[in-house]
């Protein structure tokens, strides 16, 4: 699986909210790490599921659209930059949500995953969904 075909099927399983089709992507030894989200990394395919599903699965939010902003390839061939934006509706409210993904790619998985999100915009997803 190319690096793209990679990228759209994260961007994917964030669209179906599928942490199934996420968990999928990666290694089983992966690391997903969340380094200005405030919470634990998840060490593994099945922690990553399991991480998944306990933020998606009851969230009364929805992913509406990802932009892909920018995909940069670096030095190393293993790592991959990502620029996004996701729109995230809750009830009837968008938030724009930036974010960053440094990817690092082996045997067409997903072994490191430093996922960076802007958390102004994800204290607004939280606000508006209680």
């Amino acid at each position: 699986m190319s690096i793209d075909k990679i990228v759209t099927g994260y961007h994917d399983a964030m669209l179906h909210k599928s942490a199934d089709e996420l968990a999928g992507l990666y290694a089983e030894d992966a690391l997903h790490e969340f380094p200005f989200g405030g919470l634990p990394p998840f060490e593994g395919r099945e922690a990553i599921r399991a991480g998944y599903h306990a933020m998606w699965d009851a969230a009364p939010f929805r992913t509406d659209e990802i932009r892909l902003e920018a995909l940069h390839r670096t030095e190393d061939a293993e790592v991959v930059v990502v620029e996004q934006t996701v729109v995230v509706k809750v009830g009837d409210q968008s938030v724009t949500v930036p974010g960053l993904l440094v990817l690092r790619i082996r045997d067409e998985q997903i072994i490191h995953n430093r996922d960076y999100m802007d958390t102004s915009a994800i204290t607004q997803v939280r606000a508006a969904s209680t």
